[in-house]
């Protein structure tokens, strides 16, 4: 669907009605981000965090935009950029309530958000704290804090935060009243939200030594110096006694160095150039009267500007700082490396690329896991990501390609990260055969210092399998997400999963049980005596971990060959879902990180179990509404032959709102493509509604431009909270002129009979449904005999990482190049691209019509 345009700096200054507002020609600040960058910062400085985020409402009012970020690398953030309003997260919740929120540590995080620590599953604090103007709630500000640091108080948390919101709310209402007033009345007045992409805004770094140059000029064939005061400076030399001699330049120079000097004027002389000479001056002597140096180095070159005179042009600059680190660096045992906040590498000494086996030209600018192939898992990017986010050292083992085990230690932050590379003795458990090392395990060399402890475990490999529950659409793929990951994480041999329906408890998954075994278990009432009732009812999980502990708080019950068990209650929104049993073979010990991390799962499987019965009740509505909305034949019209696709998507509802028809309006006949915004039974619904009005007004006979006029005023009385694009075109079969008209949808596309193909340039209108009086214009077009026309909707064109420019210009490619004989080939040549595609954001709709030729026969 063509979207509204966002304001240049990312905001869209726009009323309820969606229409944008002028850009900012006075007052300050001009960009929505200067009113809040200052006050973000100063949260993250008063709370010692290491990140801060500000989130602003969207134009639906629907989602939270991620505005303004510092601290913490926007590619790290990328699945929270745009949240919902009404989502079971943080930032959600402080927005929906009002209220401030604070989460100590990750522990405290997993309990009450388990969703968002399925997608950043590393140990850190957060507080969340609503931003109000003029009493109304406009986003959320969010700051980050490492969870190693001493415990603040709840009281010092909030008082930060309504100090720094203070600040935000006046700098907002400052904006606000930059805005221009509305040109005409009746325009909604500008409001603050946000629709485009984070602004990073800089933490400030703690100031640098400045490096010192000193300009100078060198007269070869004469041996005389000219020195700017800078040069001077570093050489210890006054100005008003210095004679220009290369006498006194040497005579503060250590007389070690002084080879140095003369061998620059030699090379300079025959090469021209001087690169990098280093020497040392003489300092200030020191308290204890002991001589100090400064090392420097000589660049430059001869000028030959000028060839009847050698002057040689360059500098000193001081090299105590960044050159004496790196030479200082190159001298360790251990490899070195820096990455940015992104993660590419910025330094690598010469160590480490003989640890890593690269060149420098190939690390740097670059990601490590992306150019080192026995880097590539997943698991070790997600070690930086660790560090990143806990802002604490991590430290784990590589095995190289037919090479030695390599100990890696990053130490984190917030401007970037450095690391150590050391070779190390291949851990136990693969010197004896037994369990390798998993990619990224966290371990501790003896020779290192000391690193964070290995927080992996139990936490780790739950919320990464959590964040494959946020994929699983309908209950059978949460049943076996939960199987398939859930059981290796902690090696347990047996699961089952329970629905309750009408008082009573029902199978709906099962894996390694004895055949049979879970029989006796089925259809029991709530009031039995049994664990994994128990566990739902009194919404407690339960842990056995001996076959004896078990039958003594269940005497009598039934058991099989495991020897450790966990009954989790599946608790979502309030009510009971369900439970979930786990059975180990041998006898487990639960720890409590791991009794957390089960008790947090079981809240999440809740939450999926939830969702996905929800959807697969709501499918079976779509899918039968879905057969009576789009036609089922389109009608056979001389001098036209037109036929039409549809894919649904393949995320969540498998129905959308896109529509085609082709319509006869008397000696006419129009050609009609929509899209509804939204993939549920209602933007279905909405589509039917909008279908049969657009039918009813063509066939009435009204022109284009009053059928849409009069189908927007519909929508806008509806009240369905929704919005549309069309593509309307009147046709006359006899002679081939049309009249156009565009509401927000992308243009469609002509094949003129010698097979070249363009991209129709339709003046456009608003979507349907923003507002009820819009104006739309009526293009004229002619076409030829033997033209194809093609409409089509966003999900044809649109591809992940790529702009719909392209994605236009691609079909309109493969338009070129069809074969037209056949409107039915042709439609499967362009649809075939989206066929191919496994995972469809949006649903597709494609109407072709080829215009002046015999019929092949029913469309």
């Amino acid at each position: 669907m063509e979207e509204e345009a966002a304001a240049p700096d990312g905001a869209r200054r726009t009323g309820r009605g969606g229409r944008s507002a002028e850009r900012i020609r006075t007052g300050e600040p001009a960009r929505i981000e200067d009113a809040l960058a200052e006050p973000v910062l100063a949260a993250v400085r008063a709370l010692n965090g290491y990140g801060g985020l500000v989130y602003l409402r969207s134009p639906d009012r629907r989602s939270l935009v991620l505005c303004v970020v510092t601290g913490v690398p926007r590619s790290l953030l990328r699945s929270w950029w745009r949240v919902p309003v009404g989502g079971a997260l943080p930032m959600s919740e402080s927005y929906r309530n009002r209220e401030s929120l604070w989460l100590p540590d990750e522990r405290a995080t997993m309990l009450r958000f388990p969703q968002f620590t399925a997608a950043l599953p590393y140990p850190f604090a957060s507080a969340h704290h609503p931003v109000t103007v003029d009493g109304e709630a406009v986003g959320v500000l969010v700051v980050l804090r490492s969870a190693s640091l001493e415990p603040v108080a709840a009281e010092e948390v909030d008082f930060a935060l309504r100090t720094a919101e203070r600040a935000m709310a006046h700098r907002l209402t400052e904006y606000l009243h930059g805005l221009p007033a509305p040109a005409h009345p009746g325009v909604p007045v500008p409001e603050i939200e946000y629709d485009g992409q984070p602004v990073s805004v800089q933490l400030h770094a703690p100031p640098a030594r400045a490096v010192r140059i000193g300009g100078l000029e060198w007269d070869l064939e004469n041996d005389l110096w000219t020195l700017d005061d800078e040069a001077l400076g570093l050489l210890g030399l006054e100005a008003s006694a210095f004679g220009g001699t290369s006498a006194e330049v040497e005579s503060r120079v250590r007389p070690e160095d002084r080879y140095e000097l003369r061998a620059s004027r030699r090379a300079a002389l025959t090469a021209g150039v001087v690169r990098g000479r280093r020497l040392r001056v003489l300092e200030e002597p020191s308290e204890d009267g002991q001589a100090r140096y400064r090392p420097l180095e000589l660049w430059g070159h001869v000028l030959r500007s000028l060839p009847s005179r050698r002057l040689f042009i360059g500098a000193f600059v001081d090299a105590s700082g960044s050159a004496t680190a790196a030479e200082a660096a190159e001298r360790l045992p251990d490899g070195l490396f820096s990455l940015d906040q992104d993660g590419r590498v910025t330094y690598v000494n010469q160590r480490c690329l003989e640890l890593l086996g690269c060149e420098r030209e190939q690390l740097l600018g670059h990601y490590p896991w992306h150019v080192i192939t026995w880097l590539r898992d997943p698991a070790y990017e997600d070690r930086y990501r660790a560090a990143m986010l806990s802002q604490q050292p991590v430290s784990y083992l590589v095995h190289t390609t037919d090479g030695p085990w390599l100990g890696f230690v990053l130490y984190p932050g917030v401007h970037g990260l450095t690391g150590r590379v050391f070779t190390t003795a291949p851990p136990s458990a693969a010197r004896a055969g037994g369990r390798p090392t998993a990619p990224g395990d966290l371990v501790v060399p003896a020779a290192a210092e000391q690193a964070a402890p290995a927080r992996a475990g139990a936490l780790y490999h739950v919320v990464q399998m959590a964040s494959v529950l946020t994929e699983a659409v309908t209950v059978q793929d949460v049943c076996r997400a939960v199987s398939e990951q859930l059981l290796p994480a902690f090696g347990a041999q047996e699961l089952a999963l329970y629905t309750v329906s009408d008082g009573r408890m029902y199978l709906l998954w099962e894996s390694g049980y004895p055949e049979g075994f879970l029989d006796r278990f089925e259809g029991v009432p709530l009031d039995t005596q049994l664990p994994g009732v128990h566990a739902l009812t009194t919404r407690f999980p339960l842990f056995f971990e001996s076959p004896e502990a078990l039958s003594s708080a269940y005497p009598g019950i039934a058991l099989d060959r495991m020897n450790s068990w966990s009954f989790l209650p599946l608790i979502a929104s309030g009510h009971a879902v369900g439970s979930c049993i786990l059975g180990w073979a041998d006898r487990h010990r639960f720890t409590p990180d791991e009794r957390a991390a089960l008790t947090a799962l079981s809240g999440l499987a809740a939450q999926a179990l939830e969702r996905a019965r929800l959807y697969d009740d709501e499918s079976a509505v779509a899918r039968g509404l879905q057969e009576g909305l789009l036609p089922h034949r389109l009608p056979e019209i001389d001098g036209l032959r037109a036929t039409g696709r549809y894919l649904p998507g393949t995320r969540g509802m498998a129905i959308g709102g896109d529509w085609y028809d082709v319509i006869r309006t008397g000696r006419k006949v129009a050609l009609v493509i929509g899209d509804v915004e939204g993939h549920s039974v209602s933007a279905a619904a909405v589509m039917g509604q909008l279908r049969s009005a657009v039918h009813a007004f063509a066939a009435s006979g009204r022109p284009p431009q009053e059928v849409i006029t009069h189908t927007n005023r519909l929508l806008s009385e509806l009240e369905a909270d929704a919005i549309a694009t069309c593509c309307y075109i009147e046709l006359d079969p006899a002679s081939g002129r049309a009249l156009a008209v565009r509401a927000g949808h992308p243009p469609p596309l002509l094949r003129h009979p010698d097979g070249r193909a363009e991209v129709l340039d339709l003046v456009g209108g608003v979507m349907l449904g923003v507002q009820p009086e819009a104006v739309y214009p009526v293009t004229a077009l002619s076409l030829a005999p033997g033209s194809v026309l093609a409409l089509y909707t966003d999900g044809l064109v649109e591809m992940p990482g790529s702009d719909i420019e392209t994605g236009i210009d691609t079909l309109r490619s493969t338009l070129a190049a069809g074969a037209p004989d056949s409107v039915e080939e042709l439609a499967d040549q362009l649809i075939k691209s989206a066929h191919r595609t496994e995972d469809r954001v949006d649903d597709v709709a494609l109407l072709l019509t080829a215009f002046g030729r015999p019929r092949e026969g029913p469309g």
